[in-house]
């Protein structure tokens, strides 16, 4: 998992060769024009979520990982908190993972959790185990897939 602000991105670009496209798309919209869906970019490579969502207790939130994507998460509205476990760590599926959905959800509890605000990013890997959404109010998010 990494956590920075989106003044640093050239720092973590190197990580993935389609992170500087992601990263540019998120610098140069203006999310607040745009409704609620997916958005593709380079088709099934790389996509974006665009979320509106009523935060939701710690307790309720489950934690889910992936295995094809890489998550960027970036809230637009409100302050989202995500729970991170390792996902070598987690023992419980609750529901099994699903390659269509690319999904799978764990009854585990985080070990941590990260207040993520606008103008921040988080990037969950595939070997992290997070649990979104967590909050108060309303949240509106941007999930980027690569």
């Amino acid at each position: 998992m990494i956590l920075d602000s989106l003044n640093n991105t050239e720092k973590v670009e190197c990580l993935h060769p389609l992170f500087k496209k992601a990263f540019d798309y998120v610098k140069a919209t203006d999310f607040s024009k745009m409704e609620d869906g997916k958005y593709e970019l380079d088709g099934s490579r790389l996509f974006v979520s665009v979320a509106s969502l009523s935060g939701k207790d710690k307790n309720d939130a489950a934690i889910e990982t992936h295995k094809k994507y890489i998550d960027i998460q970036l809230p637009l509205l409100g302050v989202e908190k995500i729970g991170w476990k390792p996902g070598c760590e987690l023992q419980e599926v609750s529901v099994p993972y699903n390659e269509e959905k690319d999904i799978a959800f764990f009854v585990d509890r985080p070990t941590a959790y990260t207040k993520i605000y606008p103008g921040q990013f988080a990037i969950y890997f595939p070997e992290d185990g997070h649990a979104p959404g967590i909050g108060e109010g309303n949240i509106r998010n941007v999930i980027v897939k690569v």
